[in-house]
């Protein structure tokens, strides 16, 4: 299940700051200078925060994926 700190996998929350609602997007990124490139970690996002949490890493060159929640497949770990 996807591994989002403070989030529980049951009922998985957005992950912008302070926002309670119910997560619908899962956002992909990866930090080139910090990791593999096949490694990608995960924000969750509701409908009113997707395009913003979108927007702050997409603007980084973090941005790789954005899937809905119920599609979101973790990649295999080694």
């Amino acid at each position: 299940m996807l591994n989002v700190g403070g989030s529980d996998p049951v009922s998985p929350i957005c992950s912008a700051k302070g926002c309670r609602a119910a997560a619908v997007w899962v956002l992909a990124w990866n930090n080139p200078k910090l990791h593999t490139p096949e490694r990608r970690k995960t924000w969750l996002a509701c409908e009113e925060h997707r395009e913003h949490l979108s927007q702050f890493l997409g603007v980084r060159g973090f941005l790789k994926d954005v899937v809905v929640f119920e599609d979101w497949e973790e990649p295999e770990t080694p």
